[in-house]
């Protein structure tokens, strides 16, 4: 199970070595003064203007987008960022590291974490915040699964399965429950309040990497590891009725390493986006599994995690080229172009 992690780092030279020449972006895309140093592993959105991103460089960065500045840089961290996590409507940020920790840091304070969450044993690849803002669920490769009391940092429950190597994991909106990904390839749904597992999906052929909730609660987007296009895809599933498939979306050739909901614009079809290894972002229609566009970012290596900012704009992060800010047209022919790099 573990050779998963370690398959991707000792190929993280191979992607900079053949793809560094070409990382330069065309003439029509702005170049912004970058945010990290090295790869990217995870990005999210604070705020409709202000991104935040983690990196290689075991920092936390706080980016305007929209302006092309960098806004705040938090370090504490003695390992890569794995994760992040932002409770909506607040200041508050969650990141979750390699160094066995999730740091609590606040955008609108100091420079210092205002908490810290210790406890897992290797790599924290999970982190999500309850609806409330009140807990936080952690996930690690040392098969636990960790719910804390975000204000003391306390541990309230530990919940640990064999083979469980978590992945990811995401809070449904408004509700109890916390899906969790696995590189026993399975997806894993969590009752908050038991702290045990109430729904275990069937598993896949491929090491589960990345899920997300839509935002009524009603579906679950998971995606697989893969080579040479097989696995490599992602799955859109109904929380109503769990473990039921609806649609698969294949067509990257790599592996699959993000997918997200879209926010949806009035007459245009419900929207999928996904990123891969392959170096390319794809966009789908939900229902149908239909690709839409896609946009191959050259030279960026592995494309390793996706977040939408509103119903327009996309934010990626890269392995070799920093963070891609993408501008999405929708409606009957979806687009999509990149903006800027920084």
């Amino acid at each position: 199970m573990g050779k998963f992690q370690s398959k991707f780092h000792r190929r993280s030279d191979i992607y900079k070595a053949r793809e560094r020449a070409e990382s330069t972006p065309s003439p029509q895309v702005v170049q912004y003064e970058p945010a990290h140093s090295d790869a990217i592993n995870c990005v999210t959105s604070l705020s409709s203007d202000l991104c935040v991103s983690g990196g290689s460089d075991q920092v936390v960065v706080v980016y305007d987008w929209r302006a092309g500045k960098p806004c705040k840089a938090f370090h504490g961290h003695n390992r890569e960022i794995t994760k992040l996590s932002c409770f909506s409507g607040s200041t508050y940020i969650f990141s979750a590291s390699r160094d066995k920790s999730v740091l609590q840091w606040d955008f609108a304070g100091g420079h210092s974490p205002i908490q810290t969450f210790n406890g897992h044993e290797l790599v924290v690849n999970g982190v999500a915040v309850s609806p409330d803002g009140l807990q936080l669920c952690t996930g690690s490769r040392d098969n636990s699964m960790r719910l804390w009391d975000i204000e003391t940092a306390k541990c309230l429950q530990k919940n640990t399965i064999s083979r469980n190597l978590v992945t990811h994991v995401c809070w449904v909106p408004g509700g109890t429950s916390v899906v969790q990904t696995s590189e026993d390839k399975t997806i894993r749904v969590w009752d908050s309040r038991s702290w045990q597992v109430i729904h275990t999906f069937p598993a896949k052929q491929y090491i589960q990497t990345h899920c997300d909730i839509s935002t009524n609660g009603n579906h679950l987007l998971s995606c697989s590891n893969g080579f040479t296009g097989q696995g490599c895809e992602a799955t859109l599933w109904d929380l109503r009725q769990p473990g039921c498939k609806v649609v698969e979306y294949r067509g990257h050739l790599q592996t699959t390493a993000c997918c997200v909901f879209l926010p949806p614009t009035l007459g245009s079809p419900s929207l999928v986006a996904s990123v891969s290894y392959d170096s390319s972002v794809k966009i789908w229609n939900q229902n149908t599994a239909a690709c839409l566009f896609t946009l191959s970012l050259d030279g960026s290596g592995p494309l390793l995690s996706l977040a939408p900012c509103d119903s327009s704009n996309l934010l990626c992060a890269s392995f070799n080229t920093g963070l891609h800010h993408l501008h999405l047209s929708q409606g009957a022919a979806p687009s999509l172009r990149e903006v800027a790099r920084f």
